[in-house]
């Protein structure tokens, strides 16, 4: 059964999103402190996605997300918050989260982002090993790494999925609305804005100047332009 971590320092709130989760199938690890997160994360190493709320006394679910990054992991995260503050959710997805929910949630919400995140960190079982390389890039679509110039780039997830994206459509101007489609899913409930962050986000790990990017490049008005 697929481990879900869920992070949130309300007992009704994290019984009623454990609840729907072990309806959904999976197996729920609780934890209501920061402290307590990081402790059933070294327990329990085949967790594969987290839920983390953001506000909490103590070491917050930003600080557990940074953390979790730190490690090298690439579990899946999703933050969750009451607020509704771009910063909040801008922030929780440059620590390396994958995706965040805003308070309050429809259990059919969550379930759908826990499923939608969980099928791409187990990614495809009978996928032949293969790699793409373009430029100064590896990516290999087994393992789910990249590499530039042999040297390894960390990336979560979602990175990842935007990358294969991208390196199966060199020179091609993809939409906002279409890596949206294909790295989240058609079902997805969040905001377009989400693509832009992570581009931010990988950005910061491969390009050389990150103010005057060369591989991942603006089409203004349309989307991004992958070219290596």
């Amino acid at each position: 059964m697929k481990k879900v971590l869920v992070l949130e320092d309300e007992a009704g709130i994290r019984s009623f999103i454990a609840i729907n989760l072990r309806r959904a199938g999976y197996e729920v690890i609780e934890a209501e402190s920061g402290e307590e997160a990081l402790e059933r994360l070294a327990q329990h190493r085949d967790i594969r996605l987290a839920l983390l709320d953001v506000m909490l006394p103590g070491i917050d679910g930003f600080e557990v997300c940074r953390r979790i990054r730190a490690t090298g992991s690439n579990i899946g995260i999703i933050m969750l918050t009451a607020r509704s503050q771009e910063m909040d959710k801008v922030t929780g997805l440059m620590t390396g989260a994958d995706d965040y929910v805003t308070k309050p949630f429809s259990p059919a919400e969550l379930t759908a982002r826990v499923d939608a995140l969980m099928r791409r960190s187990g990614g495809d079982a009978a996928e032949e090993s293969a790699e793409l390389v373009q430029g100064p890039f590896a990516l290999n679509t087994r393992s789910h790494t990249l590499s530039k110039n042999g040297r390894p780039i960390k990336l979560t997830q979602v990175e990842y999925a935007i990358m294969k994206l991208f390196m199966e459509n060199p020179d091609k101007p993809l939409t906002r609305e279409e890596i949206l489609d294909m790295v989240w899913g058609q079902d997805y409930f969040g905001e377009v804005k989400i693509v832009d962050v992570n581009i931010r986000r990988l950005r910061l790990k491969i390009e050389d100047d990150t103010a005057a990017p060369t591989y991942i490049t603006t089409v203004w008005g349309l989307g991004y332009r992958w070219q290596a």
